[in-house]
């Protein structure tokens, strides 16, 4: 039963993260990974939240929420191909999207468990 919780929150976090990148992207800037770098920071600062509040990691929700949900919303994968492209375009915005990406998404979990701990 678990993987089915994980399979349903995977699948929706997947489509969540790009339909949200993309509206992200298409309003804001495509020359810059915003899409990519807010999912992220949002995603992290839920995980938090969620991981904070949820003693047991084994629940269904946890294993729908962070491992499914969140687990495909965030995206190492994006960050990693878009940071070589800014790089191979000889931008030096890809050490500033590598270091606000570990900023923010490192700072965000915290701060979602620090607020949802129990």
């Amino acid at each position: 039963m678990s993987l089915i919780y994980i399979a349903l929150g995977g699948g929706l976090g997947a489509v969540s993260r790009f339909l949200l990148t993309e509206y992200i992207n298409n309003n804001i800037s495509d020359l810059f990974p915003f899409g990519t770098l807010s999912v992220n920071i949002l995603g992290c600062f839920v995980i938090g939240c969620i991981a904070g509040y949820f003693a047991s990691k084994s629940s269904p929700m946890y294993l729908f929420f962070v491992i499914g949900f969140l687990g495909s919303f965030t995206t190492m994968s994006a960050f990693s191909i878009q940071t070589i492209e800014l790089f191979n375009s000889n931008s030096i915005s890809s050490i500033f999207y590598v270091i606000l990406t570990f900023s923010f998404t490192i700072v965000a979990t915290y701060i979602g468990l620090t607020v949802f701990s129990k």
